[in-house]
């Protein structure tokens, strides 16, 4: 099993998580919550994943009382790494693909009231206008297809190297998928290409496998990673061409609805995404519903 290591680090993230483990009567005595200060571990709070973790809270009776600690994705996987090193409870806010799951024995926890959502998929979107405007590379962006292991395997990879490089990789031992995305599309002669992303790292990792196919092609290619609602609010007004990362149908639903008909959509790139409270499988929950209700102190 590979060990993860982070490039950023969160003192914010450390304290709460430090904080949280302080014992207030014997650690034998308290249970699941008390242990956990009734404190979910979640990530940026602009996020679709942040807004539909909310939703559970309200969803939930046994939730009642419970907090979204909202931290970033560093602070996240810091207090995911730490309490695995310690066989102590933690839950934390997250989504598959990932490298978590390569890195560390977890386990998403049923949803049995769908709250949080079934699996998944990742759409390619474009402004309107592209197909008309850069036809090549329309072409290879419909064409763009991958699966959760082809996206896992450069997430894995990078948590060594650069996305670069972990990208560049993958393509070359998936030549012919490449191939396949890319037939019968002419070349250009260093036409500016402009995708917008956001910094998670299946979308860094889609993102910069589709930066690196369209360079081949001849685009001169600038990538930008920037909160969601200003994503789409950029490829509404035409500020930039291109992603290929719309999560649907529950992340990103309200900023879809919000955009209708102000965006080209070129279809599902991976199917079977997922997102939802994870837990170390070594904790004996399996559902949402198994958590105890609050106590007062």
């Amino acid at each position: 099993m590979k060990k993860a290591s982070f490039r950023f680090l969160s003192l914010t993230a450390l304290s709460l998580l430090m904080a949280a483990c302080g014992d207030r009567k014997p650690r034998e005595e308290m249970n699941l919550g008390e242990q956990m200060d009734f404190t979910i571990t979640g990530m940026e709070p602009g996020s679709g994943i942040a807004e539909t973790s909310r939703k559970a809270l309200a969803a939930y009776d046994n939730l009642e009382g419970w907090e979204i600690h909202e931290s970033s994705t560093a602070g996240m996987l810091i207090a995911l790494d730490q309490a695995t090193k310690r066989k102590e409870p933690v839950i934390i806010t997250g989504w598959a693909p990932h490298f978590i799951f390569e890195t560390y024995d977890i386990k998403f926890l049923e949803d049995p009231k769908n709250v949080l959502g079934d699996a998944e998929d990742i759409h390619t979107m474009a402004r309107l206008g592209l197909k008309e405007d850069k036809p090549e590379a329309y072409a290879f962006l419909e064409n763009f297809n991958w699966t959760v292991e082809d996206m896992q395997a450069v997430m894995v990879d990078a948590i060594d190297v650069e996305f670069e490089e972990a990208s560049e990789t993958w393509i070359e031992e998936n030549r012919d998928m490449v191939e396949s995305w890319t037939e019968g599309i002419d070349h250009v002669d260093g036409e500016s290409f402009n995708l917008v992303s956001f910094p998670w790292d299946t979308e860094r990792a889609s993102s910069h496998v589709v930066e690196a196919v369209l360079e081949e092609l001849g685009y001169k290619v600038t990538t930008t990673n920037v909160d969601p609602a200003i994503m789409f609010k950029a490829l509404a007004a035409g500020e930039t061409d291109a992603t290929v990362a719309v999560w649907l149908p529950t992340t990103q639903a309200p900023l879809i609805k919000e955009y209708a008909g102000q965006l080209d959509d070129l279809g599902v790139n991976l199917h079977g995404t997922q997102v939802g409270y994870i837990v170390p499988a070594y904790m004996d929950i399996d559902s949402i519903e198994d958590l105890p209700a609050y106590v007062e102190e």
